[in-house]
């Protein structure tokens, strides 16, 4: 019996695996059709040819010597593995990885025993191909996350086993390797951690997506950012792995906190503004009734006892009585109408204005005000000296109240389109943040407000030598007036309290 006869010829001829059989002498004595297409050759090249015709010719010695150890073990069979990559060499002269098994074949003939040996043989090129591919692919799939802008870690139960270059920055740490190992419960609030772990889990055992909360964070140098955290499970099989991406949302976050306290302030204004006006109405009924009223009917009364005296001369005294009430009204009439809009600001202009507005602070606080007020110049929209008179008094009126000041100096200056105002005085100074004022005042909001709505920039903080400075510029003409609030150019800057 011959080779051929022993080994089924279905089974030989259809193998997807090359076959090739050799004798004790490495001759080739059968190659199934998978074979010869591996090596590019057919039977007839083949067969009675030495073996060591299909290995490269650098590895031919050590693999004729690893058959013949196999020959000599009385194994009956073994796999090729364990010593070094096994090539195979095609007509061409390529060279290709191999996987190969060796096995003992017994054959009884006329003649006696005859022992062949027969290798199965698997092309592994293109399986290499493949691991070199998806050894590519995982390496730019982990350039991919490396490069992400946003914090990515992936942490098994609690602990992080990987984290991108961005969590790195987010953390503060020099080396993203220094993330892993660690229990991502050091990094977050504790105030979120029963929720942390009830989202991971929800994220392990349902089928929902992604999973999101607001969180906080404390970073490697001890300050803290608030972030959005998205959470889901990655598709590994035992379903232990989750992916969490986080994003730094901590200047949206204060930045809404401010909007709601703008707003919270600006209602506050706003209602202290309707108080304000009826306080002022109720002021000036007042005036009107004891000063002006009382002082009219004062002088009515005299003139009818003079009626009804019939006198043909009136005494000087009561003369100079009725004379001084006059003078009385109409020394009331001005100071209201002063008070509720000085007219020498329309007749005079702002220099007047500020002047007698200076000299009227000194007189009843005591204030030492030095000016230095350069002529308005040609065209000042009414609005611009409006705003810059009244912001003067709400800062003279801010600085006896609040500053302890004795000394103030005021300076108006040109420069270009803008108008440039300068207040400065020798008191306490400003606290740290002066436009978180306490409820009810409002005199800075007010102020930021007005210039705000002018389209200008307001500047307020302390002097290196001590005292309160306020710096406001104002837009000349009516065509760069704002019709709203600024762009972010034109924006209220320094120590605000």
């Amino acid at each position: 019996m011959d080779i051929d006869s022993a080994i089924p010829s279905g089974a030989v001829q259809g193998a997807l695996d090359g076959i090739v059989a050799i004798d004790e002498a490495m001759r080739i004595v059968m190659v199934n059709p998978s074979a010869q297409r591996m090596f590019g050759r057919t039977a007839q090249q083949l067969l009675g040819r030495d073996l060591s015709e299909l290995i490269p010719a650098g590895a031919q010695e050590a693999h004729a010597a690893h058959v013949r150890q196999f020959m000599a073990s009385e194994v009956p069979e073994r796999p090729m593995l364990g010593r070094g990559q096994l090539m195979g060499l095609r007509a061409n002269g390529e060279k290709f990885p191999l996987e190969a098994a060796i096995s003992q074949l017994d054959v009884c003939g006329d003649l006696g025993g005859q022992r062949y040996y027969t290798a199965l043989l698997r092309d592994a090129s293109h399986e290499q191909e493949l691991v070199a591919t998806i050894a590519q692919l995982n390496r730019r799939l982990r350039s991919l996350f490396e490069l992400l802008p946003v914090a990515v870690w992936v942490t098994e139960g609690e602990w992080v086993v990987y984290s991108n270059m961005a969590c790195a920055r987010l953390f503060g740490v020099a080396r993203r390797e220094s993330l892993a190992g660690r229990s991502i419960y050091e990094f977050l609030d504790p105030a979120i951690h029963d929720v942390v772990r009830h989202k991971v889990a929800q994220a392990l055992s349902t089928q929902e997506a992604v999973h999101s909360m607001h969180s906080r964070i404390t970073r490697l140098d001890g300050s803290s950012r608030d972030v959005e955290m998205v959470l889901a499970a990655l598709p590994d099989h035992s379903r232990t792995l989750v992916q969490m991406v986080l994003s730094d949302v901590t200047k949206q976050s204060q930045e809404r906190r401010d909007l709601l306290t703008s707003r919270s302030t600006l209602r506050d204004l706003a209602a202290s503004l309707v108080d304000a006006r009826e306080e002022e109405r109720r002021n000036i009924a007042r005036e009107l009734h004891d000063e002006l009223g009382q002082r009219l009917t004062a002088l009515k009364l005299e003139l009818s006892a003079l009626d009804q005296s019939n006198a043909v001369c009136i005494p000087p005294q009561r003369m100079q009585s009725m004379i001084e009430m006059v003078d009385d009204t109409v020394s009331a009439t001005r100071r209201i109408s002063m008070d509720l809009r000085p007219l020498m600001l329309d007749d005079l202009g702002l220099q007047a204005a500020i002047e007698w507005l200076a000299q009227e602070f000194e007189r009843r606080a005591g204030l030492k005000i030095a000016l230095n007020l350069d002529p308005a110049p040609d065209p000042m929209h009414q609005k611009v000296l409006t705003a810059l008179y009244r912001i003067v008094q709400e800062a003279l009126t801010n600085i006896v109240r609040h500053s302890g000041a004795d000394h103030v100096a005021i300076a108006i200056t040109h420069t270009g389109s803008m108008v440039e105002l300068h207040i400065e005085d020798n008191g306490r100074g400003f606290p740290g943040q002066p436009l978180q004022t306490p409820k009810g005042s409002f005199g800075l909001i007010g102020i930021q407000e007005r210039v705000l709505m002018m389209g200008g920039q307001l500047d307020i903080g302390n002097q290196p030598d001590g005292g309160a400075r306020l710096v406001v510029k104002l837009p000349l003409s009516a065509e760069q007036e704002s019709t709203g609030y600024p762009d972010e150019g034109s924006c209220v800057s320094g120590a605000l309290a």
